[in-house]
């Protein structure tokens, strides 16, 4: 059993005058931030406010950088180039690191269509890893658990905390079920604590269809802006507080 483990959410994917989830109450529940950096969701005042909300509640800060999509919020597959990804990567993350008092991010994790299409490795998940080491070789990389592109970052040099998500269901090969499909989000609480004690306690977690899947993760995603997510968000870490299980940021454990 992991002595330590992360909270993360998704936050500051508000923009203008439209407001996107719940972020001043899902943070006192997490451990680490997300925060959208104006491509697929956020503006530069939401980023600010959103940065400092995560330094007063004591959060790690990560960029959570996608595809310049905010029409689809980051979630259409764009054919961009492996040097048009390096460099919009650099430009996000650079531009919440200058939010930040420290001038310094814990983590970086990709954004919707930009995480999924690195999962199974090769060039567009070399080009995220470059462009992470580009910007600072500190900083750890959230990429998901049993993906090849984790092993491909790590063998780049790459610190690697590997993700499951709390309230999405997965295939038998350890992959996330597309939303398109019926039952790929979880609703129920009591399901979502149980999957998330069993991941985190056996490291297992049991695919949509049936099969047992092994998944060592270091942190999971919570959704900030799916309905009860501050329930959802008190429950899972309840029960994992409940589990012996000590939350701490990416960067302490």
């Amino acid at each position: 059993m992991p002595l330590c483990f992360d909270l993360n959410a998704d936050l500051g994917e508000s923009f203008g005058p439209w407001r996107m989830g719940l972020d001043e109450r899902v943070i006192r529940f997490v451990t680490s931030a997300n925060i959208a950096c104006g491509f697929h969701a956020g503006d530069p005042a939401t980023m600010r406010r959103t940065v400092c909300l995560a330094e007063e509640a004591g959060v790690g800060i990560g960029a959570h950088p996608g595809f310049p999509d905010l029409r689809g919020f980051g979630r259409r597959a764009l054919a961009a180039s492996t040097a048009e990804v390096r460099d919009d990567l650099v430009y996000q993350i650079g531009a919440l690191t200058a939010f930040t008092r420290a001038k310094k991010l814990q983590h970086v994790k990709p954004h919707g269509a930009l995480y999924n299409m690195a999962v199974p490795g090769g060039a567009l998940a070399t080009a995220i890893t470059e462009a992470v080491l580009e910007v600072d070789p500190s900083m750890i990389l959230v990429a998901l658990a049993g993906s090849r592109w984790a092993d491909e970052a790590e063998r780049m040099g790459l610190r690697v905390a590997r993700e499951a998500f709390a309230d999405r269901a997965i295939q038998a090969d350890g992959s996330l079920v597309p939303r398109s499909h019926p039952g790929a989000v979880i609703h129920d609480i009591n399901e979502v604590v149980e999957r998330t004690l069993r991941l985190v306690t056996e490291g297992t977690m049991v695919a949509m269809t049936g099969e047992t899947v092994e998944l060592a993760a270091d942190t999971l995603c919570l959704h900030g802006d799916t309905p009860d997510a501050v329930g959802l968000a008190s429950a899972l870490r309840a029960a994992l507080e409940g589990a012996g299980i000590e939350l701490r940021p990416l960067g302490l454990q």
